[in-house]
């Protein structure tokens, strides 16, 4: 009888396990997808599109920069995503070891991310671009500011289509203080350190005018970093008209390309022609990289989103820039982050 009832139990926990989901997913209509996926993980190539005629062999590559960038892996509750740094240089080693790959276009529809992780990707765009000759196209999509842009500075030439917005060229840092919240209630926080600004911008003070000060002078490091690499990819603006752009303010393609802060406004489709043109081939095929099991139907396709095959059931998330587990110093335009 005692294994008769634990067969049972067994069988009933097995059957919540089932129903959750349906419950998880709504009233709404539902259907289940189930796939085997491969355990070889390795990036694979989809042709998205090419031109008309026989030996067709030369290739254009698309490589996506989208959502926050920040070097650590994606993810949530019942889903899992990829490192965006780490799958942006996998698939730049994709295209350098390809021999058939002539140029690269960049689709971008990013606010932006960490100083650490926009500074990387652009540091390995640079050097793909000097290691391979291979010419880079950055395409704005949707938003391309702060650490996107800083990204497409590293690039041959710079398009947005005409929805698009481009700039918010500078560095942010955010951080906030719970003490009169702490105090009213009656909790005070006792911090045992070592330097007088070892807990510099905790939650837990408010922020002393000496700690304002050193964050200040990071904030203006950081941003000469930036303003450095904007001027190195934008010399046709001189110096004291850059200075007026990088205040912080975003910009339409329109106006972007009034003030030289991209090349052409126009759609990806010109975006992959520019590239071709300046790679000096007429006929390709245009080419993504993607995990096994992502179908994806066209260039405009989201190469990063539910990469490991299972998307999200319910989103409960808090926005990544504040589930980003501590302060951290932003190449980011605030506004544009979901």
């Amino acid at each position: 009888m005692g294994e008769q009832r634990m067969f049972r139990r067994h069988n009933w926990l097995n059957l919540r396990l089932l129903i959750l989901p349906v419950i998880l997913a709504g009233c709404g209509q539902t259907a289940f997808h189930v796939e085997l996926v491969p355990t070889n993980r390795q990036l694979e190539e989809t042709r998205i599109q090419s031109d008309a005629g026989l030996f067709v062999f030369d290739k254009i590559a698309i490589i996506d920069v989208d959502g926050l960038l920040a070097n650590r892996r994606k993810g949530g509750w019942m889903r899992s995503g990829e490192n965006p740094v780490s799958l942006f240089i996998e698939k730049l080693d994709k295209a350098a070891a390809d021999r058939s790959v002539k140029a690269v276009v960049l689709r971008l529809n990013s606010p932006g991310g960490t100083v650490a992780a926009s500074d990387i990707m652009y540091h390995c765009l640079r050097e793909f671009r000097r290691e391979t000759g291979k010419p880079v196209i950055a395409c704005v999509l949707g938003i391309g500011c702060s650490g996107a842009y800083y990204i497409a500075c590293g690039c041959d030439g710079i398009m947005a289509q005409p929805s698009g917005v481009v700039g918010n060229i500078g560095t942010v840092f955010q951080t906030f203080s719970v003490a009169g919240t702490m105090e009213k209630i009656g909790v005070k926080a006792v911090t045992i350190k070592s330097g007088e600004l070892k807990d510099m911008a905790s939650p837990l003070h408010d922020l002393s005018d000496e700690e304002h000060k050193v964050l200040q002078g990071i904030i203006e490091h950081l941003s000469e970093q930036f303003f450095q690499v904007v001027r190195e990819g934008r010399q046709t603006i001189d110096e004291k008209k850059l200075a007026e752009l990088t205040d912080g303010r975003v910009f339409t393609a329109q106006q972007a390309l009034q003030q030289g802060l991209i090349d052409k406004v126009g759609y990806l489709d010109d975006g992959i022609k520019w590239a071709k043109e300046i790679a000096g081939v007429k006929k390709t095929q245009v080419v993504i990289y993607h995990r096994p099991s992502n179908y994806k139907p066209n260039a405009y396709g989201l190469a990063t989103a539910s990469a490991d095959g299972l998307g999200p059931m319910v989103n409960l998330e808090l926005p990544d820039w504040l589930n980003a587990g501590g302060a951290q110093f932003l190449y980011l335009w605030q506004p544009a982050v979901e």
